[in-house]
């Protein structure tokens, strides 16, 4: 969500944002966060929770999912997957069901608008029932042909094993939906390990942390299953002390497959081109590395084959072009 936009539905439905908030979007700098510990991450999930209060009729819903679209455009972005909780805003918006048609037909319309390929992956939440992510599986796999490609786990994964929720992962990937939790960030390498195992990932949201075992490094470039990087909440969560902490070149070089995202822009104050310039100013990344980098996030995404060769081809103009 872009900061104006919180700001104006905070005002419209007279919502009290918490003082940490409302100073950091003001003043034009993300908060600051720190979730290594049990109160931090709290007060991190209380200032999303805080903006997503702020999102209360599909009219909401609409304008997030199309200034999302413009944002990425902007950002040289022609595919965006966003992963939602549909019963986040289930309450406000009729129920599961019609919560879930809102946000496709706002993602529907946005492509329209802006020309930018748009998918969804449905995602349940970790410190919640998991008979209530086998809801949340059925769901998305019911709603494949309009436009869900993919299921998640998300949340603090130091709560909730990955082994709970495996019955609700069977049943997105028996619906031919892609395998995308998130582990790997706030804990160690097991929790990579658990999501290969468990849930059969086809991609993991963040995964960062397996750059501490050159055997599950081996593994995730062998199945080539992509890590969704984020550098800039890496380093805001305090995963990482320093930009130039994050293993990106570790999991580069031992060919893992990358796929760098904006994560929570609102929170973290950074979107997607910004991710590509830590790879250059903090890591070294010369233009073809860049360029490999983009070719990673392509071919990790669900985008249609001739969607992928355009987009490929975009890279490949990009990386020829001369310079200046």
């Amino acid at each position: 969500m872009r900061p104006t936009t919180l700001l104006e539905l905070a005002d419209k439905y007279g919502v009290r944002l918490p003082e940490a908030l409302t100073d950091a979007l003001t003043g034009g700098e993300p908060p600051r966060l720190r979730a290594t510990d049990e109160r931090g991450w709290f007060r991190f999930q209380r200032l999303y929770d805080a903006a997503r209060s702020c999102l209360r009729e599909p009219e909401d819903i609409r304008r997030l999912v199309r200034e999302a679209a413009q944002e990425e455009l902007r950002d040289g972005s022609g595919w965006l997957e966003i992963q939602v909780d549909p019963t986040s805003y289930a309450p406000r918006l009729g129920g599961l069901i019609p919560a879930l048609e809102i946000i496709l037909d706002a993602v529907d319309a946005a492509m329209r608008d802006t020309g930018i390929g748009m998918r969804v992956l449905v995602a349940a939440n970790r410190v919640k029932h998991p008979l209530d992510a086998r809801t949340l599986a059925r769901l998305a796999v019911r709603y494949a042909d309009r436009g869900v490609i993919g299921f998640g786990l998300s949340n603090d994964e130091r709560r909730g094993m990955a082994r709970d929720f495996d019955r609700a992962f069977a049943i997105a990937r028996e619906g031919g939906l892609l395998s995308a939790p998130h582990g790997g960030e706030l804990t160690g390498p097991a929790s990579v390990r658990d999501c290969l195992d468990d849930l059969e990932a086809d991609r993991i949201g963040h995964g960062v942390r397996a750059a501490e075992d050159p055997r599950l490094l081996r593994r995730l470039a062998d199945r080539q299953v992509t890590c969704e990087v984020c550098p800039a909440s890496n380093v805001a969560l305090g995963v990482y002390e320093k930009p130039e902490d994050v293993p990106l070149r570790t999991l580069f070089e031992a060919g893992v497959p990358l796929a760098l995202g904006a994560d929570d822009p609102l929170l973290f104050g950074s979107r997607l081109a910004a991710q590509y310039e830590i790879a250059r100013l903090h890591h070294g990344f010369t233009d073809a590395e860049l360029a490999e980098l983009a070719r990673q996030s392509v071919r990790g995404s669900a985008a249609p084959q001739d969607v992928k060769a355009k987009l490929l081809a975009g890279v490949d103009e990009w990386l020829a072009a001369p310079v200046g």
